[in-house]
């Protein structure tokens, strides 16, 4: 894998709240990194002037805003989410076959067919494990559900999922070769675990199946926040 294609898979997570923030990441990062994430963190401290921001820097973004609510909702949010222009999207796949369904009728209405924001289902946080869904009744185990969350996606349209990168193989078996798979949950050799349970690092879920790594403090926090990049694009690439 080259340099650029392992440059490509990095989504660098804005776990931030400043329109000037967003301005200072941009102008570093957006020539390193493949995408920019804006989450609930920020996307409510500053709207859709985030979106925009990133993109006058010439940056793609994945929306993490995760909808879940009755079909018709869901379908509408991501529509809007889609005409803002952002490359990846999301929805929780436990809204059900129906909401994502729907979902994805409505963006097919939209875009008629053309180029599209692609949608995402969240499967099972990283930060869950068995005892978190034995607690919300859930008896199943976490890589039974995960599985089973990704197929119900996929049969509904969907483009893909977010997932551990513990579960990437399972679901690329599963799923195949043309369902993305976008991790969280991925901490480079030099970073520490957080409060991720469900980790890896980017070779490994590269090499696993993973086609974007979500990443965050491991750059933000490093000294030289450029550097660390290219220590992960490296690390990706030896992975191809």
């Amino acid at each position: 894998m080259t340099l650029e294609e392992a440059r490509k898979k990095i989504i660098f997570a804005l776990d931030i709240n400043e329109l000037a923030e967003i301005e200072q990441w941009s102008s570093l990062l957006s020539t390193k990194v493949g995408m920019f994430k804006i989450g609930k963190q920020l996307f409510t401290s500053t709207g859709p002037e985030a979106v925009r921001t990133i993109q006058r820097h010439g940056g793609e973004i994945f929306l993490d805003l995760k909808y879940h609510d009755i079909p018709n909702t869901v379908a509408q949010a991501t529509v809007a989410a889609a005409r803002m222009g952002v490359k990846l999207s999301n929805l929780h796949a436990l809204g059900g076959y129906e909401m994502m369904v729907k979902t994805m009728e409505a963006l097919d209405r939209e875009f008629k067919g053309g180029e599209r924001t692609k949608v995402l289902a969240v499967t099972i946080l990283t930060s869950s494990t068995e005892e978190t869904l034995r607690g919300i009744g859930i008896d199943h185990s976490v890589q039974e559900m995960v599985v089973r969350l990704a197929k119900l996606a996929k049969s509904a349209g969907i483009d893909g999922v977010v997932a551990s990168p513990q579960e990437v193989k399972l679901i690329r078996e599963a799923c195949g070769d043309d369902f993305l798979i976008v991790t969280p949950g991925v901490r480079p050799t030099f970073a520490s675990a957080d409060d991720q349970k469900r980790i890896m690092t980017p070779a490994e879920a590269v090499s696993q199946g993973a086609d974007y790594l979500v990443i965050g403090r491991p750059i933000a926090a490093a000294t030289d926040p450029a550097k660390a990049v290219d220590m992960i694009v490296e690390e990706i690439a030896m992975a191809g």
